[in-house]
C-alpha cells in the first residue's frame, strides 16, 4: 500500500508556541496560505484522501484538494498531551513519552498502535489504491516507525521538525 502523507498548515496555537494536542485549534492566515500552496505544489497523486478528524487538518483538506471529499478518522488525531494540550510547545518532549503516556494522555506507542490499526482497515477498504492523509506529527512518525521498521528514538531523531526538511508531502510503502 503506498500512503503519500501531508501535514497540515501552521496554526494559531503553533504561532503562539503552544502545542495542540486533541484541541482544535484553528489555522491561521498563513496555515491557510500553506494550504492552498499545497494543493498547487505537491508532486504526488492519490486516489482516496483522509484526514484527522481534529479542524485543522480538515480545512487544510479543504484547502488543498477541495476536488477531493475526505474521510476524516480519528485515529488520525495528533497524540493526545492530556493535561498538556494548549500549553507551551516546549512541554511536549516526545523522547520522554514513547513508553510513558503524557499525563491524562497518550505515549507515542499508543498512537502507533492506532496506526496500525487503521493501515490494517485500510489495506482492506483500498487495495492497490494510493491513499492521501492529512494529519499530524505524532500519526507520521508512527509511519516512519511503520514503514521503515526503525525506532521511535530514530524517527524522533530524524523528524524533519527537527531537522528543516519539510517537502510538499511524503511517500510511504506499506507492508503489513
Amino acid at each position: 500500500m503506498k500512503i503519500v502523507y501531508y501535514v497540515h498548515g501552521t496554526t494559531t496555537d503553533n504561532a503562539s508556541h503552544k502545542c495542540s494536542g486533541w484541541r482544535n485549534a484553528q489555522l491561521n492566515e498563513l496555515g491557510k496560505e500553506q494550504a492552498i500552496n499545497l494543493g498547487k505544489n505537491t508532486p504526488y497523486s492519490f486516489d482516496v484522501l483522509y484526514t484527522s478528524d481534529l479542524d485543522r487538518a480538515i480545512e487544510t483538506a479543504h484547502l488543498a484538494f477541495s476536488s477531493f471529499q475526505s474521510i476524516e478518522d480519528s485515529r488520525l488525531r495528533e497524540c493526545n498531551y492530556g493535561d498538556l494540550d494548549g500549553e507551551d510547545k516546549k512541554l511536549v518532549v516526545f523522547e520522554d513519552h514513547i513508553q510513558e503516556p503524557f499525563p491524562k494522555g497518550e505515549s507515542l506507542k499508543d498512537v502507533e498502535k492506532r496506526m496500525r490499526e487503521f493501515l490494517k482497515e485500510l489495506e482492506k477498504k483500498h487495495p492497490n489504491q494510493t491513499i492521501g492523509i492529512i494529519a499530524h506529527r505524532a500519526p507520521q512518525l508512527a509511519l516512519e516507525v511503520i514503514s521503515k521498521n526503525i525506532s521511535w528514538e530514530e524517527a524522533n531523531k530524524g523528524d524533519w521538525r527537527k531537522t528543516g526538511n519539510w517537502q510538499p508531502g511524503w511517500v510511504y510503502e506499506i507492508h503489513l
